[in-house]
Parts: C-alpha cells; structure tokens; sequence
C-alpha cells in the first residue's frame, strides 16, 4: 500500500459533535481529515470513540454541532441530494425494508439514484451473481441469513456507481471465501475505478490488507494518521528469534546485542532449542545485526522475525484510552470527595 495523491473527494475541517447532558458529552472532538480519491481510509479506534457518530455525520443522518464536511468541493449542508448521490454506505449493522424482495430493495434504491429501468436491472445481476446471492433474487429480507443481507448490503452500496463508499464491518457475518471475494471487489473498485473507502473492521489484518492509511480515533480526537506499517512499527520494536547452532554463536549473538544496546533474551532452554535468543529492535536494524553476526561466523540454524502489527497500534490506544479514563474518573471521585469535605 502506498499513500494516493490524488484530489481530496472527501474533506473534514474541525468536526464536533455534543450530546446534551450534565455534563456534555463531546462524542466527535475537533476532527480533521481528508479521503483522497482512490484511497482507501481506514477507521479505527477503541469502543466509544466516535467511529459511528463520525460515520452518521458523513452521511448526513446526524447534525454535527460545529465544524465542516465537503465532497468534491462542496458543502454536505449546502449540497447534501447532490453528494448523497455518490456517495454508498454499506454496514454488517444496517437493515434494508423487511418485506421486500432482495430485487425489489434493490430496484427502489436504484430509482431514488435516479438509474434507468435496464441498468438498474443489469446492475443489479451484476453485483448479486458477483456476491453470490443472485439465486436468492426474489427472497424477502427476513428470509436472509446475517452474511446474505450483508452481501445485499454492499451490492447496494455499489449498485449506482458511486465515488466514495464508506464501508462498515463489510466483512462481518461472512464465511471466509465470500469475505475474500467482497476485499477482492473492493479493491478492485478502488484500483480500477479510483472509487474512495472510508473502511471500518475489527479485523486488524484485514485494514492493513486494504487500507492505504489508518485514522485512529480515541475519545473523539484524532489519535493518529499514516500507513499501517508506519503506525504498527511506531507500536512495538521487531522481535528476532535466533536458534543457535552451537553455544559459541549464541555468545556471539549476545555479545552484538549488548554492543549495539540491545536487549538479548534467553527463550526457556529446552531440548531440541538450548541456546535459542530472541531480540527486539527496530526493523531497518536487522540486517545490519545479522551483517555482523555473518562477519563474526557466528551459526544459527533458525530465524524468526515477529513484526509488530497494526493490532499492537490498536491495543495502545486501547490501553491509552482506558488507563485514561480510570484516572479522571478517579480525579472526579477526588474531588467529589474534596467539595463534600469543605461543606461540612
């Protein structure tokens, strides 16, 4: 993945939203970001930090309280039947009219896109044979499983050809070969068509598959922004695992580790690994460090490499966020104590 440079379809300028309350709650906090065309985006974060309210304001069912949303250039507020127009939504969460065929949802939706009575048609053969439920055409909603009314889902959400599609949990519910066919199509439909995701998942492998850059959210405010492996490294050092071919080499290695300020750990000796080490560092110092093991002849008869993960960035935040959240709630306790000290 690399990061687009194409135009911006997709522009957030300080986005919030408050919840009224004693106190407010602030669920969107000064939010910015762009989606660029061809990109896909993912949108992480920790449960309660503001994917979904975000997610309904960009498709104008929620009023933000402040701040500005653009599509190609122009306003949502201003300009929301012409964007809307283009823009699909398709989530594991979401629900279609329940009496309805899966056709006939799917035909209304096209109507309401304003497409004509044989592309609505063709599009939607197109899309339910390449989802795999074409043969479930005349099938009413309720009669769906969990992952069929997900794949209707995202057939509608293509169905009108638009140019940015904000995807969430598409993948939820689905058996593992239909999910690989729905990463397959929409990546097609982002490199072929330029179309832009705004991509939601829990499946952490599965963003940094898709997703040209991560935007973490975490109580409302933008945590981070980048491209998965800059984010995943920036989480946790490489661990290299050296099983040793003789305790020489494991001298060695040991003896590069403290040298270059490493940490060199033992693995629990055992029969068939006794002089297995294991090291973290940053990835561009592994070959450097193996270099110098290969000039010193020092042996070793397996090599693991364990790269930290876009889940380690997530759990940080994750831990981050609730570590920080027992704090101020036990500086209110505190204080709450404190006020009921002075009144009495």
């Amino acid at each position: 993945m690399h990061e687009r440079s194409g135009p911006a379809v997709l522009e957030v300028s300080d986005l919030t939203k408050v919840y009224g309350g004693r106190p407010p709650m602030k669920a969107v906090d000064g939010l910015s970001f762009d989606l660029r065309q061809g990109e896909a985006l993912g949108l992480l974060g920790p449960n309660g930090a503001g994917k979904t309210t975000t997610i309904q304001m960009l498709l104008s069912t929620l009023t933000p309280t402040s701040g500005e949303i653009a599509y190609f250039g122009r306003s949502l507020r201003g300009h929301r039947d012409f964007i809307l127009s283009r823009v699909g939504y398709a989530s594991a969460y979401a629900k279609l009219p329940t009496h309805l065929t899966i056709l006939e949802n799917l035909d209304v939706f096209g109507r309401l896109s304003d497409m004509g009575r044989a592309d609505r048609a063709a599009r939607s053969r197109e899309l339910l044979t390449r989802f795999g439920v074409w043969e479930l055409r005349d099938r009413i909603m309720t009669g769906l499983s969990a992952g069929q009314t997900t794949r209707v889902m995202l057939a509608k959400a293509f169905l009108a050809r638009p140019r940015v599609v904000l995807l969430d949990e598409p993948t939820a519910s689905l058996d593992p070969d239909i999910a690989h066919e729905v990463r397959t199509f929409v990546t097609e439909r982002r490199d072929r068509e330029g179309v832009s995701l705004l991509y939601t998942s829990h499946d952490m492998d599965e963003v940094a598959m898709i997703c040209d850059r991560v935007l973490f959210l975490d109580r409302g405010r933008l945590a981070a922004i980048g491209p998965p492996a800059e984010l995943a490294a920036s989480a946790a050092a490489t661990k290299v695992r050296l099983r040793a071919a003789d305790a020489a080499s494991a001298a060695i290695i040991r003896e590069e580790a403290r040298a270059g300020g490493l940490s060199a750990r033992p693995i629990e000796p055992h029969a068939d690994a006794p002089d297995e080490v294991e090291i973290e560092m940053d990835e561009p110092r592994v070959a450097p460090f193996l270099a110098a093991l290969a000039r010193r002849d020092a042996s070793y008869s397996e090599i693991h490499l364990d790269k930290p993960t876009l889940e380690d960035y997530f759990l940080k935040i994750a831990r981050r966020s609730g570590t920080d959240r027992l704090t101020t709630e036990a500086q209110r306790t505190q204080r709450r104590g404190e006020e009921k000290t002075e009144t009495q």
